[in-house]
């Protein structure tokens, strides 16, 4: 029983972050189904995070009176960001990105985050980098080819590609859809990248936050009352003169607030911050390409979506160079884990330095993302 839980504590951070990926899945398709039904991104973004707020706000009551510190300004300020990065700016756009394209090319696009989240690590010096060592190289590589790989996505489109379940589907993609959808795939991957920046940004804060305030649930409940708030303000601005966008009814609109509210923001969140805690930021992001392949698939039954080689192989491209930026950040881990004051194995032949020094500058900024 003591050896299953110990394989069940090493195996938590990646269980959380596979979730996540499913939970981003299923918001995916039901996104895009309500976008096809006229649903107003900025009135759903309000009801997903007041929901969201509602759902944890009695769990974080009750499991973290015993560890939930003192609210500070500045933790309050970076709440306060963390509410206008990712639900309202992050949410907003990447609404409007789904809208302009398919469920699958937005999720595909959405690869990119890992790279940023990776540059904005370094940039706060979350990451250590050195341009000598091999592992550091493979990092700023991968970085430089999933910005490439989407790229080939946006400008690539290639022939049509035949699933098999595609011919024989017995849904209608046209019962989704109430308004006309003209798919605009640059504009899309413009609005989806500024998306993944903040969600990057996000993802960074969320890790220094939590060090400074290290109860979850509470943490999760505060930044859904503050993304719900902000969104508030936003939605009245330009949704004043329109009752209507507010109305709820039976359909997939409720469903993407109840689903967002519940699954994506509230149990998200927590298990976000969970798996940020214990093995950092990029590691959290790392598994975005299990998203893509999910919904691929779901969207072939359920929208008849057809994908195209050209897109197929950016999508390739950006897992490629995401996974060297994985191959990087496991070489760091070993090499803190082995406690080694040299990177002579990892470096080229032409590099030499006082390593020993570089390693004990470094080497707290690091453990700080492996732990």
């Amino acid at each position: 029983m003591e050896k299953m839980g110990k394989i069940f504590e090493k195996a938590k951070p990646y269980l959380g972050a596979i979730a996540l990926r499913f939970a981003s899945a299923g918001m995916s398709i039901i996104s895009k189904a309500a976008l096809n039904q006229g649903m107003n991104q900025l009135v759903t973004i309000v009801y997903r995070y007041s929901i969201g707020a509602i759902v944890v706000a009695p769990f974080a009551f009750v499991l973290d009176r015993k560890i939930r510190p003192k609210m500070t300004l500045p933790i309050f300020a970076k709440i306060l960001l963390l509410g206008l990065l990712e639900p309202v700016i992050a949410q907003s756009l990447i609404y409007s990105g789904t809208k302009y394209t398919t469920a699958t090319f937005a999720t595909a696009m959405c690869n990119i985050l890992p790279a940023f989240a990776f540059l904005m690590a370094w940039i706060c010096r979350m990451e250590k980098v050195n341009i000598r060592s091999l592992r550091s190289q493979a990092k700023i590589l991968g970085t430089l080819v999933t910005v490439g790989g989407a790229m080939m996505m946006t400008l690539l489109k290639g022939p049509l590609l035949s699933l098999p379940w595609t011919n024989q589907n017995n849904f209608n993609p046209h019962s989704y859809s109430t308004l006309p959808n003209k798919q605009q795939p640059v504009k899309a991957a413009i609005v989806i990248t500024i998306s993944s920046i903040c969600s990057s940004a996000f993802t960074i804060l969320l890790a220094h936050t939590i060090r400074t305030y290290p109860a979850e649930l509470t943490l999760t409940t505060f930044i859904c009352l503050a993304g719900a708030v902000e969104s508030t303000i936003l939605a009245l601005a330009f949704e004043w003169d329109n009752p209507s966008a507010w109305a709820l009814h039976a359909d997939s609109i409720l469903l993407a607030a109840l689903y967002g509210g519940i699954i994506s923001s509230g149990i998200a969140y927590y298990l976000q911050g969970v798996v940020v805690k214990l093995k950092g930021p990029v590691f959290v992001t790392a598994f975005n390409p299990l998203s893509m392949v999910i919904v691929a698939v779901i969207s072939s039954f359920i929208f008849a979506e057809t994908l195209r080689l050209g897109r197929v192989v950016g999508a390739a491209v950006i897992i490629i160079g995401l996974y060297l930026v994985l191959w990087g950040k496991s070489k760091d881990k070993f090499q803190l884990k082995n406690g080694k004051n040299n990177e002579n194995n990892e470096e080229l032949p032409t590099s030499i330095q006082n390593s020993t020094t570089t390693n004990q500058q470094l080497k707290p900024l690091d453990s700080t993302i492996s732990h």
